[in-house]
């Protein structure tokens, strides 16, 4: 049994210095918490560039139809004029985007792990180029392995306990939420190369299960481990040997770490 939270790369969607990182490294943070700062003078000016642009278009819009009202216009001035208003108004809801992307926000509950970016640090906005991986801890995923010729067992819904080694001596309940319907050695990727013989095997499906105490489940740091047991229609009389197997197991999680 896996623990596994969503890593969400965080990539800036404008260029520029940063100028604050108010965050430390997995320390919680909720959504819309700020990350860091990215300069935003050039965006500003760039903003306030367009905004004089448009006033004057516009006060240009408004003689030019003065006039063509009156008969000393021509209506294509005043087409002209309006398409440069809206083309100007456009570009400045996309330098407001801009100016407003130079504050990079959570984007869920969660915290940021190995945190180096530092203020005076250039960031990109390429995809290749991260700056930092937020864990995402609004979900909390929890992954069992189980062999393929009992998976035909498993439904969702049916009762579950589980151990882990970050809480040793305890036992908590839950429920099967899902089997997930692929593994790695089940996946096709284009190629040029036949099948190799050593891809096939018998590799254990994985199925999703869900803790009654989402308190606890919020707490698991990703990666940690442990043992579940899945408790089926089949072979009922064997469910109490069961219960008492994990909960040796959950003693034996005091002394033995692997």
């Amino acid at each position: 049994m896996l623990v596994v939270r969503n890593s969400v790369a965080i990539v800036p969607s404008v260029a520029g210095e940063v100028t604050e990182v108010p965050i430390t490294a997995n320390a919680p943070l909720k959504t819309g918490d700020v990350l860091f700062r990215i300069d935003a003078l050039p965006y500003q000016a760039k903003l306030n560039a367009l905004q004089a642009q448009l006033d004057l278009n516009e006060q240009r819009l408004a003689e030019t139809t003065r006039l063509q009202t009156s008969g000393a216009g021509r209506a294509y001035d005043v087409e002209q004029r309006q398409a440069e208003v809206e083309q100007l108004t456009a570009e400045i809801a996309g330098a407001r985007w801009d100016l407003d992307k130079t504050v990079v926000r959570a984007p869920a509950n969660g915290y940021v792990t190995n945190l180096a970016l530092r203020a005076g640090a250039r960031v990109a906005n390429l995809p290749l180029s991260p700056v930092m991986a937020f864990i995402d801890t609004s979900d909390t995923i929890i992954g069992v392995e189980i062999p393929q010729i009992n998976a035909r067992y498993v439904e969702t819904g049916q009762f579950v306990e589980a151990t882990f080694k970050f809480a040793p001596g305890k036992v908590f309940t839950g429920k099967v939420e899902s089997v997930i319907q692929a593994v790695a050695s089940g996946q096709a990727h284009t190629s040029g190369a036949a099948i190799a013989p050593t891809t096939i095997q018998s590799l254990p499906f994985v199925l999703r299960i869900r803790l009654d105490d989402q308190d606890f489940a919020a707490i698991l740091p990703a990666g940690s481990t442990g043992d579940a047991a899945i408790f089926t229609s089949h072979v009922k009389p064997a469910h109490v040997i069961r219960r008492v197997l994990l909960r040796q197991v959950a003693i034996t999680n005091y002394v033995n770490p692997f």
